[in-house]
Formats: C-alpha cells, structure tokens, sequence
C-alpha cells in the first residue's frame, strides 16, 4: 500500500462544522418468533463535514447499508438522532422529500437501479419531476450527464441501460443523483459490479466532483484498499459499532483495533500473512458481553490481551461508544492500554 496524499479540496476536520451527524444512533429490527431484537446499528456516533469523503467499512452483515438507509431517512432509528446542517431529521413526507433532494443516494448495481424501459433521459429527468423541478429540464439532465463525464450529453439522451457498458449506466446513475444538485451523496459499494478498468474511473470522477461541487460523501465499502484511495477519514464497523475512526492514512497505516489489522492483512500488498478470524461476526440479536469483538479476537486468543491485564475487560466490558469526530480513535481495551 503507498501513501497519497489527501484528495485536493479535502477540508481541515478540527474547523469544519459537520453536514451530517449520527448522534447515539440505534436501529433495531423485531425478532422473529419471539426471539431478541436485532441490534443492526447500536449506538454510532459519526460526522461527515463538507466536502468530506468518508469511507464506512467492515464485513457484511455488519451494519453499515442499515446505518447508510438511516442516514438518508430510508430507515427511522428506534434510538438516537441523525442531524443534518445544525438541524434533527424530522420523518414526515414533506421534510423526507426535501432532505432527500439535499442528500441522494447512489446504488451498488446500476442495473438494478435504472428502469429497462426507461432512456436516459428519462432516468435523469425523473427526480427532477418527483421535486416539480420548475427550470429547464432538458439543461438539467444535460449538465448533469456531463458532469458525470457523459459527453456530448444529448448523445446519450435516447439511450436504453442495455445500450449502455456497466461505466457508463453507473454514471448514469451519478447524473440522477447529481441533476438536484445535492450537499451529500451516499455511495453504497458504487464500483463493486464493475470491472477492474472502470473502477478507477469512477472513483476519479467521485473525487472530481468533490473538488468541482464541494460535495461530501459517505462511501460504504468492504473494500479498505478502495477506502484507501478515494477517502479523508475512515470509519471501521463491526457489529453495529464504529470500532476505529481516524484520518485515512492514520487508521490504514498503524491501525490500533485487531478487526482493523485483520481486515488489512488480507489486502494483495498487504505484509506478513493475512489474519484468519475464527468463526464469522455474532447474531445481532445476541450481541455477546463485553467487548462485542472479543469472541474472535486473534489478540484476546494469542494471550496479549492477558499479557497486558486487560483481559477480564475484554470479556466483560463494552468499550465506549466513539464520538464521531475527526480525530484518531478506537473502542479497544487492549490498545487504549497502550499496547496496541
């Protein structure tokens, strides 16, 4: 892994107010046939300041789409608040509808998000007409396309997703996002069903568009090494809790929580062997005591964690909840003993 320095525009973390704020938020689905609650987000504090990319990762199933939907008020938090530009989210029609043209999301599969029967044209269009967009439509779409890097736009305006590669249907769906002219884009695995060649591309253009339109974004990933290249800060999830947080560099550099260097040890150029974590992350409807890492944690099982004394509050103690700020930190007993 080499080090780049942070994407041009990127702001200074300590004097940004955030856009964008979790404040203790929880999000937890019923049981079935009378088992516990599902715990899928329990307790995330996380800001995302203007023109600010942060990368959410972790494993799947741990959270992170159910934290990305409750940002964008797809989902209602049973605990917590989300506040967006110094104001709580509030849940009626109205106020979703006007929050969701300042806040877009962007898919995974631009397949699965653009209608077959539907032209290009038509598919950008369509949240201008939900808003009642009362400019010129045809200029929208055009600039908007463009700023997606499709060009001559008009070029593209009759066009079927069929007619399209996968590059230029995910652009597509960045100029449906973009033709509202957002704050905020929340990118769930935007270039996980494209080929390797393509994938650069797209991340150069989510990049571009930071610098050109101040924008900010959460980008959902598995991928650390995509974290890597196109993100200011990192937040590591781990069922339904941000375990480590921190400037990109810092976290993906000399990272401190066990999850953390275990999800970095099997990337291709990573040193040493990858880590093998046993057994895959608990129900969430059985969060274990403790810290919620510990029953496959490789520090607790190697002895370290009982080197250092702190292994009665691995097993017994929850760590705190992180405070969502810029700064370097981590929900881990054995590296807040100064071991880590």
């Amino acid at each position: 892994m080499t080090t780049s320095p942070a994407a041009p525009g990127a702001p200074d973390g300590a004097e940004s107010a955030a856009l964008l704020s979790a404040r203790g938020l929880r999000v937890a689905f019923p049981g079935r046939h009378g088992a516990p609650r599902a715990r899928a987000v329990d307790g995330v504090d996380l800001d995302i300041r203007p023109g600010e990319i942060v990368a959410l990762v972790g494993e799947s199933g741990c959270g992170k789409t159910t934290l990305a939907r409750c940002l964008l008020g797809l989902v209602q938090p049973t605990g917590g608040q989300v506040v967006f530009d110094g104001r709580p989210l509030e849940y009626s029609a109205r106020s979703l509808k006007g929050y969701r043209k300042r806040v877009q999301l962007v898919l995974q599969d631009p397949s699965g998000s653009l209608n077959p029967r539907h032209t290009v044209y038509d598919a950008v269009a369509e949240g201008l007409r939900i808003h009642g967009h009362g400019g010129d439509e045809r200029a929208a779409v055009a600039g908007a396309l463009a700023r997606a890097g499709l060009r001559p736009p008009e070029r593209f305006f009759l066009r079927y997703p069929h007619e399209l590669s996968g590059g230029q249907r995910q652009r597509v769906v960045i100029a449906g996002a973009l033709v509202l002219e957002p704050e905020l884009l929340v990118a769930d695995e935007p270039v996980a069903s494209l080929d390797a060649s393509v994938r650069g591309e797209i991340l150069a253009l989510l990049l571009r568009l930071r610098t050109e339109l101040g924008l900010s974004a959460l980008v959902v990933t598995h991928d650390l090494g995509l974290a890597w290249n196109i993100a200011d800060r990192v937040a590591v999830m781990y069922l339904g809790r941000i375990v480590e947080t921190g400037p990109v560099e810092q976290v993906l550099t000399a990272p401190r929580h066990p999850y953390t260097r275990a999800l970095l040890s099997v990337l291709p150029e990573a040193p040493g062997d990858p880590v093998v974590l046993t057994g895959e992350p608990p129900d969430p409807s059985r969060v274990p005591a403790g810290c919620r890492f510990h029953v496959r944690c490789p520090v607790l099982a190697g002895g370290a964690a009982e080197r250092a004394g702190v292994a009665d509050a691995c097993r017994g103690r929850d760590p705190e909840i992180l405070d969502g700020s810029g700064t370097a930190q981590v929900a881990c007993h054995w590296a807040r003993a100064g071991t880590g």
